[in-house]
C-alpha cells in the first residue's frame, strides 16, 4: 500500500462512521430506535474496524516492521 492508497482508506473510514451517525439519525426520524441501531451498526463496525486498521498499521510502519510506500521516494 502506497502513502495515496493510505490517505483514500482513511477517508472511506471516516466517511462510514459519518454517514452512519446520519443513517442512523434520519432512520430515527421515520422509524423506531430499534431498528435505527439495526441500520446504522454494520456501516459503523466496518468503519471503525478500518480506523483500528489503519491505526495498527500507521504504528507498525512509525515502528518499521511494515512500511508504507512513498512514491515519490
Amino acid at each position: 500500500m502506497d502513502r495515496s492508497g493510505f490517505v483514500k482508506l482513511s477517508l472511506v473510514a471516516f466517511g462510514l462512521v459519518t454517514v452512519s451517525f446520519v443513517v442512523r439519525g434520519l432512520t430515527r426520524i421515520f422509524f423506531e430506535v430499534e431498528l435505527a441501531n439495526l441500520v446504522q451498526a454494520p456501516l459503523a463496525v466496518v468503519g471503525f474496524g478500518l480506523l483500528v486498521y489503519l491505526f495498527v498499521r500507521a504504528c507498525l510502519d512509525a515502528v518499521g516492521i511494515w512500511k508504507v510506500e512513498n512514491p515519490d521516494a
